[in-house]
């Protein structure tokens, strides 16, 4: 069999997750927080854009990909030997669950494989993961929606529910507000049989989510319950609006969209909470590493339609 040359991936300087919409709100039944951390640090790995600034098809990004437990450990602040532990039994996860998302046209869902492959190696502690065919489509960056965000904001985060929420708002970082149904909330969160009472499942879920995120972030997250009758029936979180400013590259003189995102809340010794800036999209990329090439496009068109996809001004 020929070996299939794929093109070079241009590497964000910071792990970030790209998601298609559909897999963002999708349910990764089993996956506890740790092997949706690992899922989310593989997934980092692919990029999605070649060395010239150019969107890659879902047949031309590497499947097959290495994570360390140093890189694990290093990313999501944790015990060296705690991560050799993630690794190995995430492994098993990835393996033997499928995910279910809604198909492209909204007319039913779908159950997906995650990978084809998963091995552990105990003396060089990483695992080698292969991601299947199916799932591709959903972590190219060729669809119109997808999310994207630094895998070190949701570092901290205790908690596989506060995560997930933390996804969700990312879809609508510009209108402040997001709408779900508690049956969506309990699908998406993978709820199963656990939490039969809508009480118990907000007070597990979103409600502690929702105080996870305020207490490192200054998004004032909150919710409001939608009732039909005296059912609660959907549930409306509401937070700050992303700030959306345009910056100019002085070498090119090309134009992108930065997306500032609420405020980093830290306690200093003392306890106090001071505010430090935290940039989703900084360091997305460096214009510098892009290449040109004489058959491709002009690097200026290029560069405009690849932020144009990623950052669209708002109508």
């Amino acid at each position: 069999m020929n070996k299939i040359n794929l093109p070079k991936v241009l590497h964000s300087k910071t792990p970030k997750s790209y998601k298609n919409k559909k897999l963002n709100n999708a349910n990764f039944g089993d996956f506890s927080h740790n092997d949706y951390q690992v899922f989310l640090h593989l997934i980092s790995k692919i990029g999605g854009v070649d060395e010239y600034g150019k969107y890659l098809q879902p047949h031309e990004l590497q499947r097959e990909h290495i994570l360390t437990a140093k890189e694990f450990s290093s990313l999501f602040n944790t015990n060296i030997h705690h991560s050799y532990r993630v690794l190995k039994k995430a492994i098993d996860k990835l393996m033997k669950t499928d995910i279910k998302l809604e198909k492209e046209d909204d007319s039913g869902f779908c159950r997906i494989n995650v990978c084809s492959k998963a091995e552990y190696s105990k003396n060089q502690g990483h695992i080698i993961v292969k991601f299947t065919d199916d799932i591709m489509p959903y972590l190219a960056q060729v669809k119109k929606k997808f999310v994207l965000y630094n895998l070190k904001e949701v570092a901290n985060f205790g908690s596989l529910y506060t995560t997930r929420l933390y996804e969700l708002i990312q879809e609508f970082k510009e209108t402040g507000w997001l709408l779900k149904s508690v049956e969506q909330l309990r699908d998406i969160f993978a709820i199963g049989h656990k939490f039969k009472t809508y009480n118990n499942f907000k007070q597990k879920t979103f409600a502690h989510a929702c105080k996870e995120i305020n207490d490192n972030y200054d998004i004032d997250l909150r919710f409001e319950e939608e009732k039909k009758g005296r059912k609660v029936v959907a549930v409306k979180f509401f937070f700050k609006k992303t700030l959306v400013h345009n910056v100019t590259n002085q070498k090119t003189g090309i134009s992108k969209n930065v997306y500032q995102k609420p405020k980093l809340l830290v306690k200093n010794k003392k306890g106090k909470v001071k505010q430090i800036n935290s940039d989703v999209l900084e360091g997305q990329m460096s214009f510098n590493d892009l290449k040109t090439n004489d058959n491709a496009k002009p690097m200026n068109s290029v560069i405009t339609s690849l932020l144009t996809k990623i950052f669209p001004h708002k109508k």
